[in-house]
Formats: structure tokens, sequence, C-alpha cells
């Protein structure tokens, strides 16, 4: 019974990621950029595991097949997303840096 319990603490805990109030409160607290990262790990844990898994299932080795409903158990939020913000401040911060060494001293003024 206890486990039935956890197992459907997970699935409520899931379904909450769903819901519009939990996207504009990402929105408001961390911008455009963490609510599109979000929203894209949401999409590859929740579609793209199980079907890589019942794809290696089918063509690798059987055992893969017990990975595809694991995966809608499991929440690798908190490893997963912050690797990739840290990603995309890292890319975002190169492409808005400047390229020049005058550019940096006195920005776009000098002659």
């Amino acid at each position: 019974m206890k486990i039935l319990k956890r197992l459907w603490g997970r699935f409520v805990h899931k379904l909450r990621h769903f819901k519009i109030a939990h996207f504009k409160k990402l929105l408001r607290e961390h911008g455009v950029a963490f609510l599109v990262i979000f929203i894209i790990w949401e999409i590859i844990e929740d579609v793209m595991f199980p079907l890589l898994f019942i794809w290696l299932g089918n063509n690798v080795n059987p055992w893969f097949l017990t990975g595809a409903p694991i995966s809608w158990l499991l929440c690798v939020h908190p490893i997963s997303v912050p690797i990739m913000w840290a990603i995309w401040v890292k890319i975002s911060r190169r492409k808005n840096e400047p390229k020049d060494i005058e550019d940096q001293v006195c920005g776009p003024t000098c002659p």
C-alpha cells in the first residue's frame, strides 16, 4: 500500500508541472528562457525517454522495455534543468559580450 501511495504521489507531482499557474510562476521568477528550458525538458522527459526505452527494447534488448514506465516515475529535474540553465547562461553571455577590447574600454562612442 505504501508503494501505491508513493507512485500516486510521483504521478501527481508530474501533473503539477503542466498547470498554467506553474508556468506563470516560472515565467515571473526566472524569465522566458528558463520557462522554455523547463518545457523542453518536460517534453524530453515525458515523451522522448519512454519512446527511447521502447525503441531500445524492440531493437536491442527486451529488458529496456521496463524503462518506459519507470521513466515516467523518475524525476530528474533537480539535475537536468540546472545543467541546461547553466549552459544557456554561458552561451547567452558569450553572445552578448563585446568582441573587441576597444568596446570594453570606451564603448560604442570611441572614434
